[in-house]
């Protein structure tokens, strides 16, 4: 008898029994729409939030209500307002070590393994250790078989994405700089992945 091959929800089961091995508290849900309403339920009106720009979180409507809603202390604006030049240090420290870190991953691994890429590495010291609260939105097409292929999902998927941003944007080329993997965390309760079966972000 031939064996059948595993359905896709299987996959992000699967997936999601690996994160949670790994002390990540993970949320499988449906739909984008659902994602944004577990999300939301984790944070307290008010609290303090950061985020880098992330498609993901644009996708499932978080953006701009933790951003720009004005329910939450978002960091965001409040160091888009200062002086980068006069005020760096300042600028540095208050995005290092945010209450609540929003986010999303360049991919995960079938063995519970999160890819994380970025340029500039803004973001990755709070998503490794800096942040209070590390909650990740994660679309089920990110899910790649192993490291090998999450580098391979980030040259040919997510960096032409990042750099037409950029070039739109700025009118130069971006760089990956950065990667982070995160095999698991060590402080229980610390990173949440909320993995949502239809595609959500690139």
């Amino acid at each position: 008898m031939t064996s059948q091959a595993s359905s896709p929800d299987d996959r992000i089961e699967r997936v999601a029994a690996a994160l949670r091995s790994h002390n990540i508290d993970t949320i499988v849900v449906d739909s984008a729409d659902e994602a944004r309403k577990v999300v939301l339920e984790m944070i307290p009106v008010g609290a303090e939030v950061h985020s880098g720009k992330s498609k993901t979180l644009e996708d499932v409507g978080l953006f701009a209500e933790l951003i720009d809603s004005g329910r939450y202390d978002a960091l965001r604006p409040r160091y888009f307002a200062m002086d980068r030049k006069t005020q760096a240090r300042e600028i540095r420290k208050l995005i290092a070590a945010p209450d609540y870190m929003l986010g999303s991953v360049a991919a995960v691994t079938e063995d519970g393994t999160l890819v994380a890429a970025s340029a500039t590495g803004s973001q990755l010291g709070a998503y490794a250790a800096g942040a209070g609260r590390l909650i990740l939105v994660v679309g089920s097409q990110k899910i790649v078989a192993d490291l090998a292929a999450a580098m391979l999902r980030i040259k040919d998927v997510v960096f032409p994405y990042e750099n037409a941003q950029v070039r739109e944007r700025l009118g130069v080329d971006t760089v990956l700089e950065k990667v982070l993997v995160m095999y698991g965390e060590w402080q229980p309760g610390r990173t949440t992945v909320v993995l949502v079966r239809e595609p959500v972000g690139v």
